[in-house]
């Protein structure tokens, strides 16, 4: 199977022909205009470079000469789609094995995690992700009891969909050393029963326990899970990805990739802390390399847990619980860990989903300002739960929010229960956060949920789940203009990366990352825009996705 997946991609990449002069003509495009708003083109001509060389509306006149010329047949172009948030090796590997996400009770998980431990009996851990208590019925942790009853005779580790819990059944406590005696790691926690014992879910810092005797991928296996991971980018139309907590070994399938020929999908890279962050960037972020294909902008540090497993840290306890949440970096930590990496220049993602670590996230953000200055493009991740009177400091310190539009779909009836109704003002507050003045970014945090961009502009400009509920919208003020939702997933998740100018608006001088679609996103309605089907998806000016499969 790996060789296959990796011979296909590699014959992806050498079968597209040498760059010639092209024009895509006969097409209705749609492109991001200099004040973020659209603009409207029929044609477009792309250099042998691979980059936009002419940008043509209705009248223009046509190039005389020509090398390639393709008819669009009046398909609707955009611009390629960026994540500005995910995960690219965790979705490779979650594509390849155990996946709990559609499980929709407990009972289902157990039956599910059963039969793939008896179709893989050589595995010697049974490894898997995407479960959520909140989806099942009985809307509490599981048990390793409860795993032990259906995988005995080896370990079992899962983790929980937003990648902040994890589920270990007898055998991994007992390979990680985890008893009753175990202190849970500051910023972690564990579940534990009566008497102590853990009951085996960890929260947060507490995964490392189990996660570090988990066996390590091979070099191998990170490279068909990259391959994997763009075949499922490329097919939902995402041609660049911010990839949030790129290790070495990441870092290095990702440079195996552009070596060989196979790197399709650009990857604005952010280390996992500050250790990978020298490891793989030395005295400062990497150089663009793989024409634009690949680049370490900075660092991806952490301020809370996740809203889910009660980890995100907030001002006022969560309304089901008597906790304030976690916070998995503390304030000094989390300044000094800033101020090394805005030393050396490289850019800052902080995770901050609860109202009290995004409070500290921008107040650590803001004293680094008078000491660092230039354009540092802070940017916070998830930005979930705000509080109001902290909306306006996202623009004053020039801090980025990078959001994910269809957390708000999902996470509704959860966020009800874990706030209350008097903390919803400041949750997932995108029109609030634009109209301050703050710049958006969008994407999915896949695997976390699908890297579907289509999903996350019909949520954007809804605040309603694929069911059309609630009807009217949730917190409906909070909605964005299809513009404003459109730039924040081209444009906006350039400019968040540094990339701008070299790739996201299909103007003159950019690459060439665009998509075929069947139907205007601008004009689509919710329902008719997660349906949106991507015909073809090119990159550089070469195809490198086709509906259907490859080229």
């Amino acid at each position: 199977m790996i060789r296959a997946l990796l011979a296909a991609t590699a014959a992806l990449a050498l079968s597209a022909p040498a760059l010639a002069d092209t024009l895509i003509d006969n097409v209705d495009g749609v492109t991001i205009d200099d004040t973020g708003g659209v603009s409207r083109f029929t044609g477009l001509v792309i250099g042998t470079d691979g980059r936009v060389a002419q940008v043509l509306k209705r009248g223009d006149a046509r190039p005389a000469r020509i090398d390639y010329k393709l008819d669009g047949q009046g398909q609707v172009m955009v611009p390629g789609m960026i994540d500005s948030h995910g995960h690219v090796m965790s979705l490779g590997f979650s594509a390849l094995t155990l996946d709990l996400s559609e499980t929709k009770s407990l009972t289902e998980a157990l039956a599910k995690i059963g039969d793939y431990a008896r179709a893989n009996p050589d595995r010697p851990w049974i490894l898997g992700r995407g479960w959520n208590q909140e989806l099942w019925p009985e809307k509490r942790f599981p048990t390793a009891a409860e795993l032990d009853a259906v995988v005995g005779d080896r370990p079992v580790w899962l983790e929980r969909v937003d990648g902040h819990a994890g589920w270990a059944n007898g055998r991994a406590l007992e390979a990680a050393g985890i008893t009753a005696l175990t202190k849970a790691p500051a910023g972690g926690s564990i579940e534990r029963l009566a008497g102590g014992k853990p009951a085996g879910v960890l929260v947060d810092n507490a995964m490392e326990l189990v996660s570090k005797v988990v066996p390590a991928p091979r070099p191998e296996d990170r490279d068909l899970a990259l391959a994997k991971a763009q075949q499922i980018l490329l097919a939902r139309g995402v041609t660049a990805i911010a990839d949030m907590g790129t290790t070495i070994e990441d870092w290095q399938a990702f440079r195996r990739a552009g070596d060989n020929g196979t790197l399709n999908v650009r990857i604005m890279a952010y280390a996992m802390g500050t250790d990978n962050m020298v490891l793989i960037g030395g005295p400062g972020p990497s150089p663009w390399l793989y024409d634009d294909k690949l680049r370490l902008n900075g660092v991806k540090l952490y301020s809370d847990g996740a809203l889910g497993s009660r980890g995100a840290s907030l001002k006022a306890p969560y309304a089901d619980a008597a906790t304030k949440g976690l916070r998995v970096t503390n304030d000094t930590q989390l300044k000094n860990m800033i101020s090394r990496a805005a030393l050396d220049k490289f850019q800052v993602a902080v995770h901050a989903i609860g109202d009290e670590a995004n409070a500290s996230a921008l107040t650590a953000i803001e004293d680094m300002t008078a000491t660092y200055t230039g354009d540092r493009r802070w940017r916070i991740e998830h930005a979930q739960v705000v509080d109001p009177a902290d909306i306006p400091r996202f623009a004053k310190a020039g801090v980025i929010a990078s959001m994910q539009p269809v957390h708000q779909t999902s996470d509704r009836l959860m966020a009800e229960a874990r706030l209350g109704p008097n903390r919803l003002s400041g949750a997932y507050a995108w029109h609030s956060l634009a109209e301050s003045g703050a710049k958006l970014a969008f994407g999915s945090d896949v695997p976390v949920e699908l890297a579907d961009p289509w999903t996350g502009l019909a949520a954007a400009i809804s605040r309603t789940g694929p069911d059309g509920e609630p009807v009217g919208g949730w917190q409906p003020q909070e909605r964005v203009s299809r513009e404003l939702a459109l730039t924040a997933y081209t444009a906006g998740g350039a400019y968040a990366g540094f990339a701008e100018g070299r790739f996201g608006r299909l103007v003159k001088g950019e690459r060439a990352d665009f998509l075929l679609v069947d139907r205007d996103p601008l004009l689509a309605s919710p329902s008719q825009l997660r349906a949106t089907q991507v015909l073809q998806v090119w990159v550089g000016g070469k195809l490198v996705h086709q509906q259907g499969g490859g080229r």
